[in-house]
C-alpha cells in the first residue's frame, strides 16, 4: 500500500470529469498562508495567441484554408508545417507550444483549439482513457492520463454526420486510438487541467506558493475537476498544514468515496499523526480498490539490484514492465540488471526502449548517450 505521506499522489491530465456533488467553499481554501504568486496565475493567456501564432495564422494556415478548407487545412498546416516533439518537461500555454515546438498532449489540444478560434472551427476536447501512464520523482506519484481534440461537427451534426466529420488531433498514431474509449469534457475542465499540471509541476519544483495558486485556481474553474482536491491537499501537506489538507481530502472522498489517490494520501496523514485504527480503515478500503500500488515490484526489484540477486530483479522489473510498459526508468534499472547478469544485447534493447519511452529530451539525450556508450564497448 501507499502507506506514507512521504509518497503523495498526484494527478496530470487525468481522470474522467465527474458529476459536481459538492462545490468547493471558502473553506477549502487558506490564501493567507500563502505569498502572491511569482508568476501570475491567469485563465486568459492559456489560448491566447502571440504575435509570432497570428503571423503563422495569417500565413501559412491562411494559404491552407483557401485550399483545402477550414478544418482540413488546419489540420495540414499543423501536420506538415508544426510538428510538436514531445515533451512533458513542463505543460506549455499555447503561446509557449508554439514558441518551443514541443508540449505534451495537452499544450498540443490548447494550441490547436487557440488556432481553431478564428477559423470558427467547432472543437471538441476528448479524455481517452486507456492511456493513463504512472511517474515519479520528488516524494510524488504522478498519473497522467490523456486527452486530444476533434475538429469539426459536435452535438447532433457529428451524431449524423458520423466520425468523418471530425479530424482528431492526437500525438498517439489512429491505431492506438482505435477501440478505446472517450469521453467529451468542457473547456472549462481543459483550463482546469492545465492549471493542475501546472500546479503538480510547481510542486515538484518546490514552489508550494506558486503550485497553491495553481491549484486554487483549477478548482475555482472547474469545481467539478477531482484530481484538484489532491493537488491542493498535497500543497497543504508540502506546507505542513495538516488540518487544511485533511479537510481537503475528505471533501474529495465525499464526492468520489472510491478515490483511491484521497485514500492512501489521507492514510498517510492519520498515519503521522498517530490514527492507526482510522488510517487501518482507509487502507482496507484501498486494498479493495489497488491492491498492487504503481511501481511495487519495481521497488521491490531496487532491493533485489542492491542485494545484487540478479536473477530476482529481472523477474521483478519484467514484472513491473507489464503492467507500466512505457516507464522509462524501469526499462533502465532492467537494462543495468541485464548487464550485470552478461547479456549486454538485452541490455542495449532496454536501453533503447528507455530512450524511445522517456517523456523529456534530457531524459531522451541521457538515455542515448549511454546506449551509444555501451555500443562503443560492445565494437571493442
Amino acid at each position: 500500500m501507499r502507506a506514507s505521506v512521504a509518497l503523495l499522489s498526484v494527478l496530470l491530465v487525468s481522470g474522467c470529469a465527474s458529476r459536481p456533488l459538492l462545490p468547493p467553499t471558502d473553506g477549502l481554501f487558506a490564501d493567507p498562508l500563502f505569498a502572491a504568486p511569482a508568476e501570475p496565475v491567469d485563465a486568459g493567456s492559456v489560448f491566447a495567441l502571440s504575435p509570432a501564432m497570428q503571423a503563422y495564422l495569417d500565413g501559412v494556415i491562411a494559404d491552407r484554408v483557401r485550399e483545402l478548407g477550414p478544418r482540413n487545412g488546419l489540420f495540414e498546416a499543423l501536420r506538415d508545417n508544426l510538428r510538436l516533439e514531445y515533451d512533458t518537461t513542463m505543460t506549455r500555454n499555447a503561446a509557449q507550444a508554439f514558441e518551443a515546438r514541443a508540449g505534451n498532449c495537452l499544450s498540443l489540444v490548447i494550441m490547436t483549439a487557440a488556432f481553431a478560434r478564428p477559423l470558427g472551427i467547432p472543437v471538441h476536447y476528448q479524455n481517452v482513457f486507456g492511456q493513463d501512464t504512472w511517474s515519479r520523482g520528488e516524494g510524488m506519484l504522478v498519473l497522467s492520463g490523456h486527452i486530444n481534440i476533434g475538429l469539426g461537427a459536435t452535438g447532433r451534426d457529428r451524431f449524423r454526420d458520423g466520425e468523418q466529420s471530425v479530424t482528431t488531433i492526437d500525438f498517439l498514431p489512429p491505431e492506438e486510438l482505435r477501440g478505446q474509449h472517450r469521453q467529451e469534457v468542457s473547456e472549462a475542465t481543459v483550463l482546469a487541467m492545465y492549471m493542475n499540471n501546472r500546479a503538480a509541476e510547481s510542486l515538484a519544483q518546490r514552489d508550494l506558493n506558486q503550485a497553491y495558486w495553481w491549484a486554487r485556481a483549477a478548482l475555482r474553474t472547474a469545481p467539478d475537476f477531482q484530481n484538484a482536491y489532491n493537488t491542493l491537499a498535497v500543497v497543504y501537506l508540502k506546507k505542513e498544514l495538516p488540518a487544511q489538507a485533511e479537510r481537503a481530502l475528505r471533501h474529495a472522498l465525499q464526492r468520489q468515496p472510491g478515490d483511491a489517490e484521497a485514500l492512501s494520501n489521507l492514510a498517510g496523514l492519520l498515519d503521522q499523526q498517530g490514527r492507526r485504527t482510522e488510517a487501518e480503515a482507509l487502507r482496507t478500503r484501498l486494498a479493495r480498490i489497488d491492491a498492487e500500488p504503481p511501481y511495487h515490484y519495481f521497488d521491490l526489484g531496487l532491493a533485489a539490484l542492491r542485494s545484487r540477486d540478479y536473477r530476482e530483479a529481472r523477474r521483478l522489473f519484467r514484472k513491473e514492465l507489464a503492467r507500466m510498459p512505457y516507464a522509462h526508468e524501469i526499462h533502465f534499472a532492467l537494462a543495468m540488471t541485464y548487464l550485470q547478469l552478461g547479456e549486454a544485447r538485452l541490455a542495449s534493447e532496454e536501453l533503447r526502449l528507455a530512450r524511445d519511452s522517456s517523456t523529456t529530451r534530457g531524459s531522451r539525450d541521457l538515455y542515448a548517450a549511454k546506449l551509444d556508450h555501451l555500443r562503443e564497448l560492445q565494437l571493442n
